[in-house]
């Protein structure tokens, strides 16, 4: 008796461990591993909560969806109305040629005032020293073309010149750009010409480049003791500062003026 407790004191916690592990194998194979698999899932149950997306990330992430469609949907809609704008304006324009519509792709803030560039090319059709026209009046005209491109010398260029006219009273005179401010300096060929703050000015016959009629834009001041000719400041019509979509015409006669109605 002594003899088996002394053994069982040397051996008995080998014996328990044997026969945990004899005991495991026997469930595991009872069950066909249903428990260690159930421990398993017990386990990755919380991993995979984490992994999967929350409702409230879900609902965010369907607002956002939701968002971006709805500034898609804006854009569109602005788009269209400018598109529906211009092509009232094409209706009421003074040249006969039918325009070819092109979007302002490209513009340098180091050149802001002097140049755009235009989504279509010599492959549209469009050529160079083309008019280009905006809702409101005269724009430029195409100093270069690339088959899918063009390039746009603004009326606001400090290096563009126009021969313009006062509708109201038919005072003459040459359109400079002013390439810092975006408005124009016209200089008449009067010493005191007939004009006053808020007239129109058109295209007149005396331009080379441009058919007569053209709608430019209206006096905003006035200086008639500069010497050696009266100049004035003029406001642009054309949004020159935010150009999107434009038209282009081949060089045309007019049928009617741009004056606004």
């Amino acid at each position: 008796m002594f003899t088996l407790r002394r053994w069982w004191g040397r051996r008995g916690l080998q014996v328990g461990i044997i026969t945990l592990i004899l005991a495991i194998t026997w469930m595991v194979r009872e069950t066909q591993g249903s428990f260690l698999l159930e421990l398993y899932q017990l386990i990755n149950r919380p991993l995979e909560i984490l992994q999967k997306p929350t409702s409230l990330e879900k609902s965010q992430k369907n607002d956002r969806r939701i968002e971006e469609l709805q500034n898609r949907i804006i854009t569109l809609q602005t788009q269209n109305q400018k598109l529906k704008s211009l092509l009232k304006y094409v209706e009421k324009s003074s040249l006969t040629s039918k325009p070819i519509l092109a979007r302002v792709v490209g513009r340098s803030a180091d050149n802001w005032w002097q140049q755009v560039i235009l989504n279509r090319g010599s492959a549209d059709g469009i050529q160079k020293d083309y008019i280009v026209k905006a809702e409101g009046g005269l724009v430029g005209i195409i100093d270069n073309v690339t088959p899918n491109t063009s390039r746009v010398l603004l009326i606001s260029d400090s290096s563009s010149r126009v021969g313009v006219t006062i509708d109201r009273t038919a005072a003459k005179g040459v359109l400079r750009g002013n390439s810092s401010t975006g408005e124009a300096e016209l200089e008449f060929y009067e010493k005191v010409p007939n004009v006053k703050i808020g007239d129109f000015i058109t295209t007149s016959t005396y331009s080379q480049k441009f058919p007569p009629g053209l709608g430019v834009g209206k006096i905003k001041s006035l200086d008639l003791k500069r010497l050696p000719a009266s100049v004035a400041i003029v406001e642009l019509s054309p949004p020159i500062s935010s150009l999107d979509w434009v038209m282009v015409y081949s060089k045309a006669t007019k049928n009617k003026s741009d004056k606004p109605q």
